[in-house]
């Protein structure tokens, strides 16, 4: 019965089979007889230092001084002094017989000794860690003699361990006791395992077990002495022999010697309280230790003082021993971070410490740190991480970006800060390789069709360019469906130079993806319009563009004259491998670029219909070139202005701005309605024009002159969409109807040909026949209407887009007669 209960109370059921942590390898050193091992958890893993004492029987005087260590320590707790986590009494046999051992489980640490053998630091880095090792251990001794009125008793090197992040603790327990200064005249010890104490780090007093002076004395009179021994055995490089050697002061930093001397007075009420040790002396006035002490009470600091603090920290940071930095500053940032009591610079010098560490430790110090900070609502800490998302970015787990980092990351897409916008965009490129298809396809691409209509030009401008570099991360499906939109329809028509270079280069590098239809039918008519661009960048890139496209299609017509069937994929293949470099960012920084207000209107003279782009060149050489600089293009030699990018846009694409912005929750990217010819393949060119031309033109009928010929043209229909446009407007005078051209309208957006049609040819005869009666061999014969007789109110066409605006006057209209001899 009587085991049983010693083993509850000493924390233990039945040995070591229920003892939950392994004992490892033992350190070479430890105090007293204890011996030091590495352990770790059976439960997690986690890596812990084991004590353990041993006795031949339970009544041992060793066991019994080593009961009393752990009964202080399980009950004094304090920063400096060895966290306590668990312990047990277990009789473990050896050989024959049977040995009774204690074992103490505590954080993991090191002896002193074997750490600084370990760092092996020299000058003035070695005195400033030892400067913040003799704070900590003087900050644990005060707390047990003025706090506590306990007195350890045996302050020694070896009463000393260093845990992982290098902070200095106190342990070794079993002589600590209460201080009796109450009993004056007492004779008994004070000290009930003062025998445990080394003669050589024993004070006067003490060795002369002069207790009632001891009693008279402060309570840390005897500690105060330790903590000379201490100093002694760090800075001499040995262990203490005899009492003598505390004379030689040849190795003692001249700093701190005053306080030496004060520590090892004769006299024990003369000696220093530890307390003003720390307060007062010089030594510890270095770099690591105000920034070790700044970083702890940084709570109590206010902005301007974190601010200066932390600008200042990098340089400070490179001066430090690099171990220390990265075991003991690194930590403690990391957690001034998380919890939010560091400010956003802080940040910055989290990552350049975390570049000194491998990459392992690199993902489990700093990566978790980082992944929380995503969630913060301080913007200055938000955009700070988007501004070094290069230096983390490649680190981060695919699952932890696409589930953690992604969604809070999203935010900044419809922030009401352009720059913090432009960021996250930009962040983009380092996040889209790791997200799955379906954040891509669900979210992220309906946030870029949004930005692709920013009110700031160089946000528009690098959607196009990230949209072309994150293109080879979607899938076939939603490439078709985007990427010719996004380029053309948007990137083509802006009104800023370079978001129209950015078009022509991102048609360009994923020239790959796109089949010779749309080539034929979607890509190369619009970017040759953009041949005769204001700008001359732009002008250039679509040449380039032209050139490139055109040597596909003529690859194409070679493989087909061959019959390869596989002409299609084999021609557009080919210039992929010179395509796959990224685009570099058209602008650096949206605040050293104009508003769109800045820049001149600029359109397309092609009738009325208004079309702006910017391609990049299409050689591979420029794909990989630096960022280009654009200017800001301030040509106004067009009349018409180009459509604003906006929800009312009158080209036709606003809605899918405005789809956008009502929610999130449709599949739709937001590109899927801005071309119909998404829906069908677009028809070939031949049976276009033949259906133009087999189609009847009928003239209202009107009441004419007998003496002119009866032909009626119909008009066009209302719905009719492809050739409506085409229609011929009314001329100012009948005098000058041979001069009639096409027009345009500004509904002919959907009209692959409305806007490089040819016009009308010039003719002095007698106006043309209706296009019913038109030879079939002209091909453009058929396509313009014949002048009417007499006006009659244009039909309205209902056209293709989805916009709300009023359909422009579209049709053929009735023309007066000024001859009696007609048709």
């Amino acid at each position: 019965m009587f085991k049983f209960l010693k083993d509850v109370v000493a924390g233990s059921g039945s040995g070591l089979k229920d003892f939950p942590y392994i004992i490892g390898e033992p350190h070479a050193s430890a105090w007293g007889s204890w011996a030091h091992h590495r352990g770790v958890s059976k439960d997690d893993g986690s890596p812990v230092s084991i004590f353990s004492l041993s006795g031949s029987n339970p009544q041992d005087r060793h066991l019994v001084a080593g009961r009393n260590g752990v009964k202080r320590l399980r009950t004094v707790r304090h920063p400096n002094i060895l966290s306590f986590l668990h312990s047990t009494e277990a009789e473990v046999p050896d050989g024959p017989s049977v040995k009774h051992t204690i074992y103490i489980v505590t954080e993991p640490v090191t002896p002193l000794a074997e750490k600084i053998k370990e760092l092996n630091l020299g000058g003035t880095q070695r005195d400033e860690y030892f400067a913040w090792g003799l704070h900590q251990i003087s900050k644990a001794v005060s707390f047990l003699n003025n706090d506590c009125k306990l007195v350890h008793g045996n302050v020694c090197l070896t009463s000393v361990v260093v845990t992982q992040t290098l902070d200095w603790k106190l342990h070794a327990f079993d002589v600590l006791s209460e201080f009796d200064a109450n009993n004056e005249a007492a004779g008994s010890p004070m000290l009930q395992f003062e025998w445990l104490v080394g003669n050589q780090y024993k004070p006067m007093e003490l060795t002369k077990s002069d207790w009632v002076s001891i009693r008279k004395s402060p309570p840390w009179a005897i500690d105060s002495w330790g903590l000379g021994c201490l100093i002694y055995e760090l800075f001499s490089g040995g262990k203490l022999t005899r009492t003598e050697d505390l004379r030689n002061i040849a190795s003692i930093p001249k700093s701190l010697l005053p306080d030496y001397q004060k520590l090892l007075s004769s006299t024990p009420s003369r000696r220093m309280n530890p307390s003003k040790l720390i307060d007062n002396s010089e030594f510890f006035q270095n770099k690591l230790v105000e920034t070790i002490q700044f970083m702890e009470v940084l709570n109590l600091k206010d902005s301007v003082e974190k601010d200066s603090f932390f600008r200042k920290l990098p340089n400070i940071a490179e001066q430090l021993p690099r171990e220390i930095v990265l075991k003991k500053l690194l930590p403690v940032l990391a957690s001034s971070l998380e919890f939010g009591s560091a400010a956003a610079p802080a940040l910055t010098v989290l990552l350049k410490m975390g570049s000194w560490l491998p990459a392992d430790q690199f993902s489990t110090k700093v990566l978790p740190t980082i992944v929380k900070l995503f969630a913060s609502n301080d913007r200055a800490i938000r955009v700070s991480l988007l501004q070094h998302i290069d230096q983390f970015g490649e680190s981060l787990a695919a699952q932890t970006v696409d589930e953690q980092v992604f969604p809070h990351v999203a935010t900044g897409f419809s922030d009401t800060s352009s720059f913090l916008r432009e960021l996250t965009l930009k962040s983009m490129l380092v996040l889209a390789p790791k997200l799955s298809q379906r954040t891509i396809s669900g979210s992220l691409l309906k946030y870029l069709s949004k930005l692709q209509v920013d009110e700031e030009p160089a946000i528009r401008t690098n959607t196009t360019i990230l949209l072309g570099n994150i293109s080879n991360y979607m899938n076939d499906g939603t490439r078709k469906r985007v990427l010719i939109n996004a380029f053309t329809v948007r990137a083509l028509r802006d009104t800023f130079p370079p978001a129209r270079a950015a078009g022509i280069m991102a048609l360009s590098v994923t020239s790959s993806y796109y089949e010779m239809t749309e080539i034929a039918t979607r890509i190369l008519p619009n970017i040759v319009v953009l041949t005769f661009d204001p700008d001359s960048d732009v002008r250039t890139k679509a040449f380039q563009a032209t050139d490139q496209f055109l040597q596909i299609a003529k690859q194409h017509h070679e493989k087909l004259n061959t019959g390869d069937n596989r002409a299609g994929e084999s021609t557009v293949g080919q210039l992929k491998a010179g395509n796959t470099g990224l685009l570099g960012w058209a602008m650096s920084s949206i605040t050293q670029k104009g508003k769109p207000s800045d820049h001149g209107p600029v359109s397309t003279a092609n009738a009325n219909n208004t079309q702006v782009s910017a391609p990049p060149s299409a050689t591979s050489a420029d794909t990989h070139s630096a960022p280009a600089s654009y200017a800001p293009s301030t040509s106004n030699s067009f009349d018409q202005t180009a459509p604003a990018l906006s929800g009312s846009s009158v080209d036709g694409w606003g809605e899918v701005e405005n789809d956008n912005q009502e929610g999130n929750d449709s599949d739709n990217e937001g590109w899927d309605d801005v071309d119909p010819f998404e829906e069908k393949s677009p028809p070939s060119l031949l049976s276009n024009i033949h259906a133009a031309q087999k189609r009847p033109v009928v003239q209202p009928k009107q009441p004419i002159p007998s003496s002119s010929r009866s032909n009626p043209a119909m008009a066009p229909k209302a719905d009719d969409a492809l050739w409506g446009p085409m229609a011929v407007p009314a001329p100012k005078s009948a005098s000058k109807s041979a001069d009639i051209k096409p027009s345009v309208s500004h509904n002919s957006d959907d009209d692959l040909w409305g806007s490089i049609a040819a016009p009308q040819p010039k003719s002095s005869g007698r106006p043309s026949k209706p296009a019913a009666a038109a030879n079939n061999d002209d091909l453009w014969g058929a396509i313009a209407a014949p002048p009417p007789a007499t006006k009659a109110r244009p039909l309205a066409s209902s056209g293709r887009g989805r916009g709300t605006k009023p359909a422009p006057k579209l049709g053929a209209q009735r023309i007066g007669r000024t001859s009696s001899t007609g048709m």
